[in-house]
């Protein structure tokens, strides 16, 4: 069930509210067991949505699970105070170091990434125009909110907290949340969140992944609340412990950096969770988090090189690794770099690179019932737009050519220059009166790979 927090401290959330109750026809009850300011009175339902009205500023509101009926996600409507003009934005809350702003000191509320990568979509939908969509990194209370939640905001200033176009919108998104799970569904144990740290407030590199990927994003430490932590924290020891809650409150094994931090990393890395970067990310988004760490293990990591091809997607069958010779390869990529690449990437699950992704060396995964035959033919009609002959036997491609060998030419007395670059190109040229064929200074060349 979802529960929706509407405060009569704040302006925008009394008019999400308006806006919340005139897009549904919802049912109306009256809760006595609780004062009329602190969630009791009018209650308001639909389906699996219950909304609630508070007196206190969201900020102040603890526990506010307990006034609803089993929720499984709260969503505070709220406005959003600061100098960035028509801005919808969602963020979750808690704070990394002295608590200013509601909530205690280095504790966070149980984050919502599932639900808040779906929010922030919802936004993008129903967005006024000349309203932008964002996201925040984690600040202020409350931090014992009971289940997880994530405030919704309309911003920046009066004008917009007033604004009917705005918090329909907001409105919108948030309803669209019914039935949406807080949570990305488990993979290989874990799931698909991210700790977010570093970078600005509105962290617009976490709303990337958010947007682009299939990855959620749960707190977010920004540079200032890194610099927060370092003030408040009076040991190491403190600070991982504060980090550890925000991992775990964000139900993540995972953490992207924004920067290059190797105190924090190893700190991160020796607590048991991975920090890993955005090219991990992205091409692991479609791919099971479970054959990411197998395929990684048996060839490289992602950031080392490996990629996935057309097959990863969906796929749980057993695999097997093609190591092709690296002379194959290497002269293929010459070839057509971009056949090479397409083709494997058809045929594969994963494939290892190097220079940041952009050549393919192999080795290959394949399924397991994959023959090395249907890897290597495409391969051999690439060989063939430049070989003479390509010829394959049991075990042993044999690939031939006859091209201009300089060598020749040089011993020759064949001046270089133009007429040297002639009979590179397989033309006849003059030298003291005599015509010199380009056959002359032709070889054989054999290439053979051994597979």
């Amino acid at each position: 069930m979802l529960g929706i927090v509407v405060s009569h401290a704040d302006a925008a959330s009394m008019h999400i509210g308006e806006h919340l109750r005139s897009l549904r026809d919802w049912e109306t009850s009256i809760d006595e067991t609780r004062p009329d300011d602190e969630g009791g009175g009018t209650v308001y339902q639909i389906d699996s949505v219950e909304l609630r009205e508070f007196e206190a500023l969201h900020l102040d509101i603890e526990n506010v699970a307990a006034a609803f009926d089993d929720p499984d996600l709260l969503v505070f409507a709220s406005k959003h105070a600061g100098e960035t003009d028509e801005l919808l934005t969602a963020h979750h809350t808690g704070n990394f170091g002295v608590a200013e702003y509601g909530g205690e000191d280095g504790q966070f509320a149980r984050a919502c990434p599932g639900a808040h990568k779906a929010v922030v979509s919802a936004l993008q939908r129903h967005a006024p125009p000349d309203y932008e969509v964002g996201m925040e990194c984690t600040h202020h209370g409350p931090t014992a909110v009971g289940v997880p939640s994530m405030f919704v905001e309309v911003g920046s200033a009066e004008p917009q907290w007033e604004d009917p176009d705005a918090a329909e919108a907001a409105a919108r998104a948030i309803l669209d949340l019914a039935d949406e799970p807080a949570d990305r569904p488990r993979e290989n144990g874990t799931r698909r969140h991210l700790l977010g740290v570093g970078g600005g407030h509105y962290a617009p590199r976490f709303e990337r992944v958010v947007r682009e990927t299939d990855w959620a994003v749960g707190h977010i430490a920004a540079n200032w609340s890194l610099d927060a932590l370092a003030e408040w924290a009076v040991s190491d020891a403190e600070r991982d412990t504060v980090l550890d809650r925000a991992f775990r409150a964000s139900a993540a094994d995972y953490a992207l950096m924004e920067g290059d931090r190797p105190d924090l990393t190893a700190a991160i890395e020796s607590l048991g969770y991975r920090v890993v970067s955005e090219t991990f990310v992205r091409e692991t988004t479609g791919v099971d988090l479970g054959l990411v760490e197998t395929l990684e293990d048996a060839v490289r990591p992602v950031d080392d090189g490996l990629r996935f091809g057309e097959l990863a997607s969906g796929y749980d069958g057993e695999w097997t690794v093609i190591d092709l010779p690296n002379e194959l390869i290497s002269d293929v990529r010459g070839v057509d770099s971009e056949a090479l690449r397409e083709t494997i990437e058809r045929q594969s699950i994963a494939y290892a690179t190097e220079q940041n992704g952009t050549v393919l060396t192999g080795p290959i995964v394949c399924p397991a019932a994959t023959e090395i035959e249907a890897v290597v033919e495409p391969l051999v009609e690439i060989l063939e737009r430049r070989f003479d002959s390509v010829d394959w036997t049991a075990d042993e491609l044999v690939a031939r050519e006859t091209a201009f060998d300089p060598d020749l030419a040089r011993t020759a007395g064949i001046p270089e220059g133009p007429k040297f670059g002639k009979l590179a190109s397989g033309q006849s040229v003059e030298i003291d009166g005599e015509e010199i064929d380009p056959e002359r200074f032709q070889r054989e060349r054999i290439r053979r790979y051994t597979l």
